[in-house]
């Protein structure tokens, strides 16, 4: 798998997010609310320094509340149209407007913008971290803030990791395949689940499968389970080592393992394991009449 290529949404995502922003605002908060987020938004439009931005994102949860944005369906296909791979179906309001203060804080810049980013995540609060990180894939020239964003997925707080890694396309576009291997191997240290990981299956590699492998080994060695996710991204690009450790999951793992080891067989046809022929045959056609996917697993 070959390094991702960075989406380049530039001014004009920019805009129209901000424009389905302040449309989103208003159906959610009352006049008043609307009202001070349009004031704000022009306020760190025109700023001649941070300070504006700064106030603004402090004050949006005490001026617009903290309640889920729960847009409909039709809503979230506009945001998808707008921005491929952006998903707010779990965003709230607060941080909607974060990201749209950040957005507009951009002048054209994107040297300038990066640098205003950075700083701006450095001394954040955790929730205003969120927020920021979850509005990656939109903000200008994404390799330049691609350092800030891995230091996020390096954190040990698991919402700013997942704030990154899930249902988020910028990893998937930006990162590079040692940044990625290490983003997937941290979410099983701190406990997160791969699923909600956007391009998963598409950016899987032979040096990622090998890494998970070992975790498994460890884990194994230590009398610790190990999640039925890893089986997703060792199968398709399992060695002898990963064919053995797949055998073993299977012989040793309790029934949500084996789902797991015969989901991940499943979307990996290639590869032939010494299993059970009958069994796993008979967990793989439940798989199917049953619609059973990954998150049902996780």
């Amino acid at each position: 798998m070959p390094n991702a290529i960075s989406y380049q949404g530039g001014t004009a995502v920019l805009d129209g997010f901000l424009k389905l922003a302040d449309e989103w605002i208003s159906q959610k908060t009352d006049d008043r609310g609307i009202a001070w987020f349009r004031g704000a938004v022009r306020d760190v439009t025109h700023a001649a320094n941070e300070r504006a931005l700064g106030i603004a994102v402090g004050l949006v949860p005490r001026r617009l509340g903290k309640a889920d944005l729960a847009l409909p369906a039709a809503e979230l296909a506009r945001a998808g149209a707008l921005r491929p791979g952006l998903d707010l179906s779990d965003w709230s309001i607060d941080q909607l407007a974060r990201v749209a203060l950040m957005a507009a804080s951009h002048s054209g810049d994107e040297a300038a913008f990066a640098s205003r980013f950075d700083s701006f995540c450095a001394t954040a609060e955790i929730n205003e971290l969120i927020a920021l990180c979850r509005g990656l894939p939109l903000y200008p020239n994404p390799v330049l803030i691609e350092p800030r964003a891995r230091e996020a997925v390096r954190s040990g707080m698991k919402p700013v990791f997942e704030a990154v890694a899930h249902r988020n396309p910028y990893p998937r576009e930006t990162f590079s395949e040692d940044a990625w291997n290490q983003m997937v191997v941290k979410a099983f240290f701190i406990g997160s689940t791969l699923w909600p990981i956007q391009g998963l299956d598409q950016r899987a590699n032979p040096r990622l499968a090998r890494m998970l492998v070992g975790l498994a080994q460890e884990r194994w060695a230590a009398q610790r389970p190990v999640s039925g996710e890893v089986w997703r991204c060792i199968a398709p690009h399992a060695d002898g080592e990963g064919v053995a450790a797949l055998a073993h999951g299977w012989t040793t793992g309790n029934d949500r393992e084996r789902w797991a080891i015969a989901l991940a067989l499943q979307m990996a046809p290639q590869i032939r394991i010494d299993l059970p022929a009958d069994e796993l045959a008979h967990l793989q056609a439940r798989l199917i009449s049953e619609k059973i996917n990954w998150p049902d697993l996780a």
